[in-house]
């Protein structure tokens, strides 16, 4: 697997999170199951929290929702919370819970508080508007400043994602950028607010490795400077081994495995996350074809034991023969050692407990230096 050295991870100086996503069940009109389904996830102030999975395993449909971005109908929140620590005069520091907001106290959070990138660039800027005009009203409606203050943070914020001759390029259209550099501007936008909270979709998928190093390196400054939170989708396991502090892993709606990204690489204990992880090309080792996450899932015969815990991991299509029926859920997550939590069947004899993330952010080691290798 993965070695890990050098130096560990360092606890945070605060330890209540800016986010706390708690039991959120998240539905489709016709669909045949819960697109989510019990997610749970702590962000904490200068942390970036990884959630990685399939497509289709409900990771941009959570995020969505923290802002209220689902058309009702077809979706519909049937149960869970989103606690968010806002700092705004609307919440005036107080807990939210961000699933019951009404229009108005969404629309203060969303873009100042908590910004989100979008996967797809194209389909989120306004192809008859300016760049300039897009960030510039961005930017008035939460600070308040005129518009040529505004033009210049603009300039800025395109300038910090590497864009060159930014004061010119706020002039132009969507069109007159590549997708790429699309991407940048969406980058440049969430961050022109100084939000505390960053929802990333896949934000470096349009770039070439030079450019998602720079953003990367960007948003690990943003986190550094200002204690922003980030909470980062991705199917790149290279991206979370060098820059996540916590990975959420999911599949089929449901968080199967969460830990420090030092522990999920050095001894993944979800069947699922194993999988995963033999999933990625390797350097020097030669193979007739690579490595299928199912296959590797269903090479045992009925559902494996959780090392450290002694539960059976949780796998849709793998129930244990004369498991007794429960109320509620028939999954729950335990914990197989410190801050370390998998998904495994329901028994009446396993104790339920409220799985938490710990607090910590890296000790500031370089990849080379000590963090954890997809490979």
């Amino acid at each position: 697997m993965s070695q890990t050295t050098g130096t560990p991870p360092v606890t945070a100086p605060d330890p209540s999170p800016i986010l706390r996503v708690r039991d959120l069940r998240i539905a489709f009109d016709h669909a045949a199951a819960p697109a989510v389904n019990g997610a749970w996830l702590d962000v904490h102030t200068g942390q970036m929290v990884a959630l990685v999975g399939e497509s289709g395993s409900g990771k941009s449909v959570t995020a969505m929702s923290l802002l209220g971005l689902l058309p009702s109908p077809p979706a519909r929140i049937e149960r869970g919370s989103a606690l968010f620590r806002s700092a705004s005069h609307v919440a005036h520091g107080r807990v939210v819970d961000l699933l019951t907001l009404d229009a108005a106290a969404m629309r203060s959070i969303r873009g100042r508080e908590i910004a989100m990138i979008f996967q797809e660039p194209m389909t989120s800027l306004n192809p008859v508007m300016t760049i300039g005009d897009q960030i510039i009203e961005t930017i008035q409606l939460h600070a308040r400043i005129d518009r040529a203050a505004a033009r210049t943070r603009a300039a800025v914020a395109l300038s910090e994602v590497g864009i060159a001759d930014a004061a010119r390029r706020l002039g132009q259209y969507p069109h007159e950028f590549s997708g790429g550099m699309r991407q940048r501007v969406m980058i440049a936008m969430a961050l022109a607010c100084r939000p505390s909270l960053l929802l990333a979709d896949e934000p470096t998928t349009a770039l070439d490795v030079s450019v998602q190093a720079q953003i990367l390196d960007l948003l690990g400054e943003a986190r550094r400077t200002r204690g922003m939170g980030v909470l980062f989708i991705t199917h790149d396991l290279g991206i979370v081994a060098q820059h996540a502090d916590v990975v959420c892993v999911m599949y089929a709606g449901r968080i199967v495995e969460a830990a420090t990204v030092f522990d999920l690489f050095d001894a993944p204990r979800h069947p699922y996350t194993r999988a995963l992880l033999q999933c990625v090309p390797r350097l020097g080792v030669r193979a007739e074809r690579l490595s299928n996450v199912h296959e590797a899932i269903h090479a045992a015969d009925g559902p494996a034991a959780i090392p450290g815990h002694g539960a059976l991991a949780w796998w849709p299509s793998q129930r244990p023969r004369g498991l007794a029926a429960v109320s509620g859920d028939d999954s729950v997550m335990v914990q197989a050692a410190p801050g370390h939590w998998v998904r495994a069947w329901r028994t009446p004899d396993i104790v339920i407990e409220g799985p938490s993330l710990p607090a910590f952010v890296r000790g500031g080691a370089s990849a080379k230096e000590g963090e954890p290798c997809a490979s």
